[in-house]
């Protein structure tokens, strides 16, 4: 995935599925300069972690 794509996803009011080695996530935050997004698993917010967001992979 793309740093504009990701903030798309972010903006985005439709749920669009997103996973990260595998685990669906949800965008929380998107970083373009350090190329980043925080991200946490479906239901678990407390489990955020910072990833590059070509790690991310759109789901459809």
């Amino acid at each position: 995935m793309n740093v504009n794509r990701a903030q798309e996803i972010l903006d985005s009011s439709n749920k669009i599925d997103v996973q990260h080695n595998g685990t669906a996530v949800w965008i929380e935050d998107v970083d373009a300069q350090s190329q980043t997004a925080r991200v946490y698993p479906e239901g678990r917010p407390e489990d955020k972690q910072t990833v590059a967001i070509n790690e991310l992979k759109e789901i459809q």
